[in-house]
């Protein structure tokens, strides 16, 4: 029996897995409550505070039965579940949020409790905020990846085999010769993709305080892969106030000499696989409908290139 009340569902969460999951995705909401309670009991886990959610996640702080506060997130099991799972093991807490218990066939994580409410985006400083991301960055791809995670090389194939349907959906000829020129630059680098372990989502906001360390990295999507591939979200990072600002090429370069001198990057290596990272994004959001390329990656490419 259920001992510490009934979980409450945000609409956003449901929303979400609507929108992304269908069918599949609604019916997993409605039995989210019941797996939640069976979780908290199995584990002995007392509820300690506001249950959160992200658009894939549900997160209920709790307190474990020697005190110990942690986090039980509960996610639909996919892919992408099974190999963060196989990440944080791997991690083992290097920079990394630790993995405490884990249920394989809910996909369910109990994981140590961070500090929600201050992420790496309350550093207003930009230069600062990017050294604590470069030095976790580089912690997290020193570790070679583990067997049986997702391939930059196969990732490289799938999306140079979509490019040529791609590139009809767009409108502007610009936007055309720009998409080809990013797949050329991942056509030369394809047959030498990378054996690290990478984040693959790693920006200011899947940053999060810590008590062992000043800042711990959250939310990993692992991929076995060059570790260039993964700059994209930092150079993104708070994009709006980028632009705000102006000058948005020379924070983009600025971001992009530090980080590849803290992993100890080929710099010309690290642009085509930032290049490569603009492509998989602009693919994936033409699959959804765009005829445009997203501003923000062309003032990356060309913040990239200009130099």
């Amino acid at each position: 029996m259920n001992t510490w009340g009934v979980v409450e569902v945000p609409d956003s969460l449901a929303v979400s897995y609507a929108r992304g999951f269908g069918e599949e995705g609604t019916a997993w909401i409605a039995g989210l409550p019941a797996r939640a309670a069976e979780l908290l009991d199995r584990w002995e886990l007392k509820r300690d505070g506001v249950v959160r959610a992200g658009e894939a996640a549900l997160v209920l702080p709790v307190l474990r039965e020697d005190g110990t506060r942690a986090v039980l997130k509960l996610q639909m099991p996919r892919e992408e579940t099974t190999a963060a799972l196989v990440g944080l093991r791997t991690w083992n807490g290097e920079g990394m949020v630790r993995l405490l218990d884990h249920d394989s066939e809910s996909g369910a994580m109990l994981l140590e409790r961070l500090d929600a409410t201050r992420t790496l985006a309350s550093i207003e400083d930009d230069d600062t905020a990017m050294a604590v991301l470069a030095g976790l960055q580089a912690r997290l791809v020193c570790i070679p990846a583990p067997q049986g995670l997702r391939s930059l090389g196969d990732i490289a194939t799938e999306m140079l085999e979509q490019v040529p349907r791609a590139v009809t959906a767009l409108a502007d000829p610009a936007d055309r010769r720009l998409l080809l020129s990013w797949a050329s630059a991942v056509k030369e680098l394809a047959g030498e993709p990378g054996d690290r372990l990478l984040h693959w989502d790693l920006h200011v906001g899947n940053v999060l305080a810590a008590e062992r360390e000043p800042w711990l990295a959250i939310d990993p999507e692992p991929l076995a892969g060059d570790p260039g591939f993964d700059l994209w979200p930092a150079l993104d990072s708070r994009w709006d106030d980028v632009v705000a600002k102006g000058d948005a090429s020379r924070v983009v370069r600025r971001r992009f000499d530090l980080l590849t001198e803290v992993l100890g990057l080929d710099r010309a290596r690290a642009t085509g696989w930032t290049l490569g990272r603009l492509l998989q994004n602009s693919l994936w959001d033409i699959e959804d409908g765009e005829t445009a390329l997203a501003s923000a990656s062309v003032a990356i490419s060309e913040a990239l290139l200009s130099r």
